[in-house]
C-alpha cells in the first residue's frame, strides 16, 4: 500500500515565527504543505499579527488551517476535585466540548479564519468531542491514533510522530522520530509528523524534522494536508 504523508505545525507565534518561516520555506523545496495547528486562545494574538497573516497568506497558497483546541486548559470543567489534569478536550463530555467549540469557532473567525478540521491538544478526544464536533458540521477529527471522517465514520490508521516531551535526551528522541517514521513509511498507510514550532530554534530537532520527512519521501509518501487528506478520501470513495 502506497504511503501518505502528512506534517503538522502547530505552537506558531511571534516567538517562533522565523523558525516556522524557515521550516515551511525547507518544505516548500520538497513539495510538503503543512497543516497549521491554531488554538485561537493560546496566545491572544490580534488579526493583524504577524504570525496570523503569515498564517493566512499560507492557507492561501495551499496549506490547511486546523482548529486547535480553545485555549489548552488543562481544566475545563473547573472542578473541584481534580485527581488528575488533562488535555483540553481528553474528558470533557458532549455539552462542555459544544461550547468550548463555539468559543473557538468565533474567535478563529475574527481572526479571519476557518476550517472544518480539528486536532486535539495533545492529540486526545473524547467521546463526547467527537459527538459536539458532528454537531458542528467538523469534517475531520485528527487523533492519537488516527484520523477519524466525522460524516461517514472511516477511520485511517495512522499514530502520530512527534518530539514528546519526556526526562529522555534530545538526541534519543530525535533518533526516535525519524526511526518512527521510517518504520511507517515502509509499511505503507498513513504517517503524521507533528511539530511544535518552539522546538525548531534547537538544530536537532529541526534536523530531525527534516530528515524525517526525507525518509518519508524517500520511501514514496504522497505529501498531503489534513484537508487534502479527507478530500482524497471522498474522491476514492
Amino acid at each position: 500500500m502506497s504511503s501518505r504523508l502528512v506534517v503538522s505545525l502547530s505552537g506558531i507565534n511571534a516567538r517562533t515565527l522565523a523558525q516556522a518561516t524557515g521550516l515551511a520555506a525547507e518544505l516548500d523545496s520538497r513539495g510538503v504543505p503543512l497543516s497549521l495547528l491554531v488554538a485561537p486562545r493560546v496566545e491572544r494574538q490580534s488579526a493583524d499579527s504577524p504570525a496570523l497573516r503569515w498564517v493566512r497568506s499560507r492557507a492561501a497558497g495551499g496549506d490547511a488551517v486546523v482548529l486547535h483546541g480553545l485555549d489548552h486548559d488543562l481544566d475545563p470543567c473547573r472542578r473541584t476535585l481534580v485527581i488528575r489534569r488533562q488535555a483540553e478536550f481528553a474528558a470533557l463530555p458532549a455539552h462542555e466540548a459544544n461550547l468550548r467549540l463555539v468559543a473557538a469557532r468565533a474567535l478563529l473567525e475574527r481572526l479571519d479564519l476557518r476550517t472544518d478540521y480539528f486536532a486535539p491538544p495533545r492529540w486526545l478526544a473524547s467521546n463526547g468531542t467527537l459527538i459536539a464536533l458532528r454537531r458542528h458540521g467538523f469534517r475531520l477529527c485528527a487523533d492519537v491514533t488516527a484520523v477519524r471522517d466525522l460524516h461517514n465514520g472511516t477511520v485511517i490508521p495512522g499514530r502520530v510522530h512527534g518530539l514528546a516531551r519526556t526526562e529522555r535526551g534530545e538526541q534519543w528522541l530525535c533518533w526516535a522520530l525519524v526511526l518512527g517514521v521510517a518504520r511507517s513509511a515502509r509499511r505503507g498507510g498513513l504517517v503524521r509528523v507533528a511539530v511544535d514550532a518552539g522546538d525548531l530554534h534547537r538544530p536537532g530537532p529541526r534536523q530531525a524534522v527534516l530528515d524525517a520527512v526525507d525518509i518519508a519521501l524517500h520511501h514514496g509518501a504522497e505529501p498531503l494536508t489534513y484537508a487534502g487528506l479527507h478530500r482524497r478520501r471522498l474522491a476514492v470513495s
